[in-house]
């Protein structure tokens, strides 16, 4: 039969929010938790050497409206705050339900031997499952040949590896959700999964962590301890902190396998670093040399240009910086005088935003063509304080208008200085020391004191020579430690650096090939940008923390000075000292025995280790099993912010080290961010710990977090104060399932996620949702059922072809989302399926079929019950892996090849339910639904029970569609009766019925026989038809108007041409309904 949506222009194909309409609404069961959609001084640059300017500019200005973004957010808050009055701290009182309390030893299985509990309850579904799971090999690759369905595909990744500063939080859980997601799918397809699961050491981060660790509980400093006695600390800390971890992923139910856990501070690990480096320096790729390098003299390490946040300031702003006292102002330009050689009355005056550099001053820089200065070209100036003399340079590279327009070269603290100072052979002179305070070079009265300080004692010394010139507003970009928070210094140090030109050049070929895929794809014009502005890489970091750079400075003699930074001396590279000492003897023609070696103290950058982390983990250097295997990965997935952090360098090294891309696809999420829009910090109180929303938390034990932690505590107080605003009553308890749900139900390929702890508590009502949608089955199902598999079934129910081809759409989305990384889709489509097609249809629909006695009816529909739940449970369980389980093994099983677990039974896959896809079924039932629908409206309104019910179709093809599913609009639409009529004329109708359309060609008619007050339901439709008379009357009066007619585009026109004829429709129902309400008045 032709099916009848093809004359009423109704379409079959239905997107997932079309399916947001049917029957939902009505559902006395979804009204206790209604669920909700959640998708969710400037320098000039000589020869571009400055390198860092252009295209920081960009970043700065970014970071700038995201910083007045945070203000106002912040102020909005503020001003919450202020207007409420203070919560006290309270218990929350959590209702964690029915407990698992049966003695079950760890790894057994799971004891389903009694009934499921009345309601879902996390605590008790969540128990025993992970342990069974690792025990059995799950989420082994090893496991793969056991599976009845396995293919011929591997698929491997790496989890990026947490640092080990601390607990994991949310943003942690969304990257463990998306994957764990991805790879059981990949698994339940018969993939060969392997997950690799791995922590690293975080160098700086760790080093910080630990050293106020310290200070807090015992007031006592790393330079206190000896170094061994530091690492020892730290790696107490690891041991904590890393089990905490790996406990978290766990309970978060990540199937990752832990047999090949990788740390980046293991031997093995360390000894592939250390080969990444000597490789590396063979090839010329690594070397060392001195250079400008970005410096916190907090952390008194050197740090990657990428950790360096560019903060745009307007003008005079005062901020607090790491060790000095008060807050030091920044955007202001400082003009003062440098006097000319042998001329008492001529100067030349400069203008700066760090006047405290200027004793580091070697020259002064003027334009050849500023005819200001022509006469001083060739000239000296004296400096007040070193009594040094400045040559005036001439340079094209200076702005003319830029301050003075003279530029006073600074180069040990300036990329434009220091590129300017080679390109004319000037000398560099550090002012400022590891430290933050001034050096040697200032002179007595400077030396040692915090730059900052000195900067007022410099302008006071100038004001005392009369060479202060004055002070204005300035805006400019300060640059940031994100680490530490202090300003960032330039300093010229003897670094290590890796020459990153020709291996971006192939990244970004890699790209532009296709043979590296970035999604979203948007991220491609970044990846490009990044790529083509990238500068050599400073890998030394100056810790006690991390893996020692292994090249060693050779004496012989003592003739070369070993000590000195600076100094000329011979670097050796070497896997060990042996091989150094070997290398040396043979390059100096020296025995070994005549060569002293010492070993650069300096670590390396946590990111070089790190960009290792995909071959590493496998065993490389070593061609292992796993690494021939495994490599490259088949996907990278990881926060968008880490795009060069750590994305680009994986592909570098990992190209350049192993000849392979390390892997060939990396989906990229947004950042997690607290349901205001902040960035997730400890000191605004808004990081939220996994775990205190998988298993609740009061607010009371909120707070005695952040008061045990590291936090200052000024922090702390506004951190609580935070807390008790977002969290006045703790976190419920919600599971692991409901937050992985929850998570991927936001759109993670959009610019960044605002997560309301809501949307976890909505999942956990879904979660119960299905869990009585179960139990309604097993009860159904009843004892001795032996279900069919789904080859062999072949319903003939119209409501069960419905259903199930609803179901084999709903797989095929599934699928064809997954590939395309889509979750939120994926989550939707699902979530749909149960509520609205399993629960709100089909099951109301079938009550009267289960209590009719039929033993064929019975049958079909068992099994469409059975195939239904079997399979959604399936297509849910990459996200619900706990709650899918323990459901699952309650199911009946068909025979002895039945998987031993939902972790490894086969994925649906729409090819095999292809016998149960109709589209016309479906289309159908579209129709069907509108009638249901205009029947609940009428009910509703006219507040009537089990009510008679008249469709009258004229038109043939939905005529047979209604009779067809008579019995569902009857059940499904709380009818008394449902009687069809195919002609108007002929149609048996009562006097006392109420008459509405609910599509072009079909009138219903219900029977309100019975009505109390006729004459009340008169004065409801004289009013409302007063409504939409002005309602018509004012749309008239708009479409006819002459400049309506000229402005409105036809689209528009046509939009309100229909809310036109709609109007004339409902005028035309009340006018019938007041005819009948007016007989039975009269009657």
């Amino acid at each position: 039969m032709p099916s009848a949506l093809l004359k009423s222009g109704t379409s079959w194909r239905m997107c997932s929010l079309c399916r947001l309409f049917p029957l939902a609404k009505e559902k006395s069961w979804e009204a206790p938790c209604r669920w909700k959609a959640y998708s969710q001084g400037s320098k000039p640059d000589p020869n571009n050497q400055a390198g860092k300017t252009s295209h920081l500019k960009d970043r700065a200005e970014k970071q700038k409206r995201q910083s007045e973004r945070m203000e106002s957010i912040e102020a909005r808050l503020a001003a919450g705050l202020k207007k409420e009055r203070p919560r006290p701290l309270k218990t929350l009182a959590l209702k964690n339900g029915v407990q698992y309390d049966i003695p079950t030893v760890a790894g057994e299985k799971k004891d389903i031997s009694g009934p499921l509990p009345t309601s879902y309850s996390p605590s008790y579904v969540e128990a025993a499952w992970y342990a069974w799971w690792v025990k059995e090999g799950f989420f082994k690759p090893e496991y793969q040949p056991q599976l009845p369905h396995q293919k011929a595909q591997v698929y491997s990744l790496s989890i990026p590896p947490p640092n080990i500063t601390g607990s994991l939080h949310l943003g942690h859980a969304l990257t463990v959700a998306i994957e764990d997601a991805l790879v059981r799918w990949k698994r339940m397809e018969g993939c060969k999964v392997l997950w690799v699961p791995g922590s690293d050491h975080a160098g700086i981060a760790t080093q910080a962590v630990v050293e106020r660790k310290i200070w807090k509980e015992r007031r006592v400093l790393r330079q206190d301890l000896t170094q061994e006695e530091f690492l020892q600390e730290v790696w107490n800390w690891k041991e904590e902190k890393g089990a905490e971890i790996f406990q978290q992923l766990k309970v978060m139910g990540a199937s990752l396998d832990w047999d090949r856990s990788c740390f980046t501070m293991d031997s093995d690990f360390s000894r592939a670093v250390t080969e990444a480096f000597v490789r590396l320096h063979e090839e010329g790729l690594i070397y060392q040399d001195r250079h400008l390098v970005s410096w916190s003299c907090a952390l008194r390490s050197a740090i990657s240009d990428i950790e360096v946040e560019n903060r745009q300031l307007e003008g005079r702003t005062e901020l607090s910086v790491p060790g000095v006292p008060g807050k030091v102002p920044f955007g202001v330009l400082v003009t003062f005088a440098y006097k000319v050689e042998g001329e008492e009355a001529e100067e030349l005056p400069v203008a700066t935003t760090r006047p405290e550099t200027m004793l580091g001053d070697v020259a002064v820089a003027v334009h050849p063509d500023d005819l200001r200065y022509t006469h001083l070209h060739s000239k000296r100036l004296c400096h007040p304080f070193t009594g040094r003399l400045l040559p005036i340079i001439t340079d094209p590279s200076v702005e003319q208008a830029m301050g003075t327009g003279a530029m006073k070269v600074t180069p040990a603290h300036s990329h434009v200085d220091y590129a300017l100072g080679q390109k004319h052979g000037l000398p560099a002179v550090s002012v400022i020391a590891e430290d933050g305070t001034m050096t040697a070079e200032c002179g007595e009265w400077l030396q040692g004191q915090n730059r900052f300080l000195a900067r007022e004692k410099v302008l006071a010394a100038l004001k005392e020579r009369g060479l202060y010139r004055g002070v204005e507003e300035h805006p400019m970009v300060l640059p940031l430690c994100s680490r530490s928070g202090d300003v960032i210094e330039n300093l010229l140090k003897n670094q290590w650096f890796v020459r990153c030109e020709a291996m971006a050049q192939r990244a970004w070929k890699a790209v532009e090939s296709g043979d590296l895929k970035i999604i979203p794809q948007f991220h491609e014009k970044n990846w490009k940008t990044w790529l083509s502005k990238i500068s050599d890489w400073c890998i030394s970091r100056q810790l006690w923390w991390g893996h020692q750079i292994p090249a060693y400075r050779v004496t012989v003699s003592q003739t070369l000075d070993a000590g000195k930074e600076g100094s000329d001396g011979l670097w050796v590279v070497g896997r060990t000292e042996a091989e150094a000492r070997k290398k040396a003897a043979g390059m100096l023609g020296k025995s070994e025995e005549d060569l002293t070696l010492v070993r650069d103290e300096d670590v390396l950058d946590t990111w070089f280790s790190s960009a290792l982390f995909p071959f590493a983990a496998l065993g490389w250097p070593h061609q292992t099993q796993d690494l021939q295997l495994f490599y490259p990965n088949s996907l990278l997935e990881t926060g968008n912010d880490l795009l060069f952090f750590w994305v680009v360098r994986m592909v570098m090294l990992g190209e350049q080290l192993t000849g392979k891309l390390p892997f060939s696809q990396v989906f990229l999420h947004p950042m997690v961010r607290d349901i205001h829009g902040r960035k997730m910090s400890k000191s605004l109180g808004n990081v939220i710990d996994p775990l205190d929303v998988i298993q609740g938390a009061s607010l009371q034990a909120l707070q005695e977090k952040l008061q045990n932690s590291n936090l200052d505590p000024k922090e702390v107080d506004l951190a609580m104060e935070g807390q008790q605003q977002d969290f006045p009553e703790g976190i419920p308890q919600c599971g692991a399932d409901a937050l992985r749900f929850a998570l991927c139900s936001y759109s993670t390929q959009g610019g960044g996620i605002n997560l309301d702890v809501a949307a976890v508590e909505n999942a956990r009502c879904f979660c119960n949702k299905v869990w009585n949608a179960l139990k309604f089955t097993l009860a159904a199902l009843g004892e001795g059922f032996s279900p069919l598999a789904p080859e062999e079934f072949f319903p003939s129910s119209p409501m069960d072809r419905w259903i199930l081809s609803r179901l084999h759409h709903t797989a095929q989305d599934c699928t064809r989302r997954f590939e395309k990384f889509e979750l939120h889709f994926i989550t939707t489509a699902v979530r749909l399926f149960w509520l609205n097609d399993f629960c709100s249809v089909y099951m109301e629909s079938v009550k009267p079929v289960l209590r009719s006695g039929d033993p064929v009816r019975l049958l079909s529909t068992r099994q469409t019950l059975y195939s239904c739940a079997d399979l959604a449970l399936r297509l849910l369980s990459p996200f619900m892996p706990y709650l899918t389980e323990e459901l699952w093994q309650r199911l009946p099983k068909g025979d002895l090849t039945t998987p031993p677990s939902i972790c490894v039974a086969k994925y649906p896959n729409a090819d095999h339910l292809a016998h149960w896809s109709h589209p016309e079924e479906e289309a159908n039932f579209l129709l069907v639904q509108e009638v249901i629908r205009t029947v609940r409206h009428l009910r509703a309104q006219y507040q009537q029970v089990r009510p008679r019910v008249y469709v009258v179709c004229p038109e043939l093809a939905a005529h047979d569609v209604y009779e067809k599913f008579q019995e569902t609009l009857q059940t499904l639409s709380f009818a008394g009766s449902v009687r069809i009529f195919l002609d108007p004329e002929t149609a048996e109708l009562p006097v006392g019925c109420v008459t509405t359309k609910a599509n072009t060609h079909t009138d219903i008619y219900m029977d309100i026989q019975g009505l109390d007050d006729p004459q009340k339901e008169l004065l409801k439709l004289r009013a409302q038809r007063r409504k939409l008379e002005q309602q018509l009357e004012d749309l008239t009066v708009r479409v006819q108007g002459a400049k309506h007619q000229k402005q409105i585009s036809l689209k528009a026109k046509a939009h309100l041409q229909e809310k036109i004829a709609l109007l004339h429709s409902e005028l035309e129902q009340i006018k019938q309904a007041t005819e009948t309400f007016q007989k039975m008045a009269a009657r």
